[in-house]
C-alpha cells in the first residue's frame, strides 16, 4: 500500500507539510507496513512560495514592508532558478496577518504586496510571478500599484489611499510615474479562482464576506469595483473585469492584468507542473488531499479540483480530508475526488476548530484510514 499526501494548507493552523506529517502518523498506526509519500501543494494562496521552493530549489529573500493595515511587518518572496522571483501575495496581504476582529475590507490595502514587488523589479528579476490567493483585502489591486508609482485620483484630483472604501471615489488612474524598471519584467498572476471582477461570481460578492464585509459593505465594494472597472478601462484601454481570475485577490488580478499585461495561469496546474505531479503518481495506491474548507469554490482551480482531475486521468482513487464541507462542496465528486471526510466531530466555532487543528485533523485521518481499511477487507 502507497499513499501520496497532497493536501492544501489549512489556512491559519495547518501547513501542507504538516498534515503530511500526521497523516503519515495515522497510517502508520493503522496500516503499519506502508509506504507514505508526501508532496507539499499550494493553489496560488497561502503556502504557494514554501510548496515551490520544496520542489524547485532556490532561496527566500525577507524583507520589511507593510501589512494589510499599513503596519511594518517582515515579508518574503521566492528567488527560483532561471531568475525567477515568485510573491505570494498573501505574504503581505493575507487574511491570516489580521485578528478577526481587525478584518475590514474597506480599510485594508495591497500596498505591501506592491512593494514586495518593487523590489523584485530592483533586484533586477526578468519573470515575476504574484500569486493571488488567501487575501484580507478587496482594493482593486490599488494599494500594490500605489506602491509601483501609479496614482489614484477622486473627482477633485485628490489622491487616494488606495483601500477597499476608495473604489467608490476613484475618478482618474494616473500610471505616469510607474516605476521605470517595470518594464523590464515579464509578469504573470497566478490564480486559485476564476473569478470575474464584478458581479455575482466576482470579488466583492464571493469573497469579501469572508475578509468581514457585511451585506451592506458587501453592496458598496460591489458598486465601488464597478466604478474602479471603468476607471481601469479608461486608463488602459482595455477592459479585463471578464478574464477569469480578475477578481482574485479583491481585484489585484486585474489591475496587474490592465497595468502590467499579466499572463495569467491557473495557480494548481503551474504548482502541480512544477512538483512534477503526474510522475509523483507512478506506483500510487491511494491520494489524499484535503483543505480548510470544501465548499463550490472547491471546484473553480482549488487544490482538490487539480489533483483530483489529474488523478483520474490516471485511474488512481483520491479521497479528501478537509476541516469542513460547505454549501455545493459534494460537487467536487465530479473532479475525481471519491469522498470527502471531515476533522470536525461535534458542534465548535470556528476558533475553537482552528485552537485544535492539529489534534482533531490526525484524529479524523486514524478514523478515515480505519474506514478505508475495512473497504479493503470488503468481501
Amino acid at each position: 500500500m502507497t499513499f501520496l499526501f497532497v493536501s492544501d494548507s489549512f489556512k491559519g493552523s495547518l501547513t501542507s507539510a504538516k498534515t503530511a506529517a500526521l497523516l503519515t502518523r495515522a497510517a502508520t498506526r493503522v496500516f503499519g507496513d506502508c509506504e507514505c509519500r508526501a508532496l507539499p501543494v499550494a493553489d496560488g494562496g497561502e503556502g504557494t512560495v514554501d510548496a515551490l521552493l520544496q520542489a524547485t530549489g532556490g532561496t527566500k529573500r525577507t524583507l520589511a514592508v507593510h501589512d494589510p493595515l499599513g503596519r511594518p511587518i517582515g515579508a518574503s518572496y521566492a528567488v527560483l532558478p532561471k531568475n525567477r522571483a515568485v510573491i505570494e501575495m498573501a505574504a503581505a496581504a493575507g487574511l491570516p496577518l489580521l485578528t478577526a476582529t481587525e478584518r475590514d475590507p474597506l480599510a485594508t490595502s495591497t500596498f505591501g504586496v506592491g512593494e514586495l514587488i518593487v523590489d523584485a523589479i530592483e533586484q533586477g528579476f526578468a519573470d515575476i510571478t504574484v500569486t493571488l490567493g488567501g487575501s484580507a483585502t478587496n482594493d482593486g489591486g490599488m494599494g500594490c500599484m500605489r506602491a509601483l508609482g501609479v496614482r489614484f485620483l477622486d473627482e477633485a484630483g485628490r489622491e487616494l489611499a488606495g483601500v477597499g472604501a476608495d473604489l467608490e471615489r476613484v475618478a482618474t488612474i494616473d500610471s505616469s510615474g510607474l516605476h521605470p524598471r517595470a518594464a523590464d519584467a515579464r509578469f504573470a498572476v497566478m490564480c486559485d479562482v476564476d473569478s470575474p471582477l464584478c458581479g455575482a461570481q466576482g470579488a466583492a460578492h464571493t469573497f469579501a464576506p469572508q475578509k468581514g464585509a457585511s451585506p451592506a459593505v458587501v453592496d458598496r465594494l460591489e458598486a465601488g469595483m464597478c466604478r474602479y472597472r471603468e476607471a481601469l478601462r479608461r486608463a488602459c484601454g482595455t477592459d479585463v473585469s471578464e478574464r477569469p481570475g480578475s477578481g482574485a485577490a479583491g481585484g489585484l488580478g486585474a489591475a496587474m492584468m490592465a497595468l502590467f499585461d499579466a499572463k495569467q495561469q491557473r495557480g494548481i496546474d503551474a504548482v502541480l507542473d512544477l512538483i512534477d505531479f503526474d510522475r509523483a503518481l507512478d506506483g500510487v495506491s491511494l491520494v489524499i488531499t484535503g483543505e480548510g474548507r470544501t465548499d463550490s469554490q472547491s471546484c473553480r482551480g482549488k487544490v482538490l479540483s487539480g489533483v483530483g482531475e489529474r488523478c483520474k486521468r490516471r485511474g488512481i482513487p483520491a479521497v479528501a480530508l478537509s476541516g469542513s464541507l460547505g454549501d455545493g462542496g459534494m460537487a467536487i465528486l465530479e473532479h475525481g475526488i471519491a469522498s470527502v471526510m471531515t476533522t470536525v466531530s461535534a458542534p465548535q466555532t470556528l476558533d475553537e476548530a482552528m485552537r485544535h487543528a492539529e489534534k482533531a485533523y490526525e484524529s479524523a485521518a486514524e478514523r478515515m484510514f480505519r474506514l478505508i481499511k475495512v473497504g479493503m477487507q470488503m468481501k
